[in-house]
């Protein structure tokens, strides 16, 4: 819900993932142990556990290939056609993971375009400075860990960033709406 209402008030180009990410992570390379996890958190992902060649072979045909495809052709659209072009994902974390409390609502993750992030993150703490917010929270982007990033921004020359958002933030519609509002205004004045 964030992702679309977002993308309307950018009036910007949105491709969503349609399955799980515990099918195959769209934001993992594929020789990553977390492409297609066989755990989540403690807990054993059962259609994953043993999974055979041709399975996980079906599922990159079938759900990564296509998506990142995609992705790849919008993004050579935009620049055959000399359009300016940032690269935004957006991502949703656990207030707690493996017993840790986060205690972050966001963080901003970038690779090349850390300056850029930091940017970001000036401005939404300029609005909201009571909310904990931080760079590179609650992970990183690294090469061996993260596809769009490296993938679709870095390697493209592209400004790109990772927004992670606490999941709790994203409850209810009210509070989709505020986020909405909050990043547009803060990505329109970067």
């Amino acid at each position: 819900d964030l992702a679309l209402a977002l993308a309307r008030r950018l009036d910007a180009t949105l491709a969503l993932g349609a399955y799980s990410r515990l099918l195959i992570d769209l934001n993992r390379p594929l020789d990553a142990p977390s492409s297609i996890p066989e755990s989540s958190e403690r807990i054993p992902i059962p259609g994953n556990l043993g999974l055979s060649e041709g399975e996980r072979a079906r599922r990159i045909e079938r759900i990564f290939r296509p998506f990142h495809e995609r992705v790849a052709a919008l993004l050579d659209a935009r620049r055959a056609a000399g359009r300016p072009t940032r690269l935004l994902t957006l991502h949703s974390f656990t207030p707690v993971y493996l017993g840790e409390r986060r205690p972050w609502v966001l963080g901003v993750l970038a690779g090349a375009s850390r300056g850029l992030a930091e940017r970001l993150l000036a401005e939404l703490r300029r609005a909201a400075p009571d909310l904990p917010m931080a760079l590179d929270e609650p992970y990183r982007v690294e090469a061996d860990e993260d596809y769009a990033i490296p993938v679709h921004g870095d390697a493209r020359g592209l400004d790109a960033l990772l927004i992670e958002l606490r999941n709790d933030e994203l409850s209810d519609a009210g509070r989709v709406v505020a986020w909405a509002d909050r990043l547009a205004a803060a990505l329109a004045r970067i």
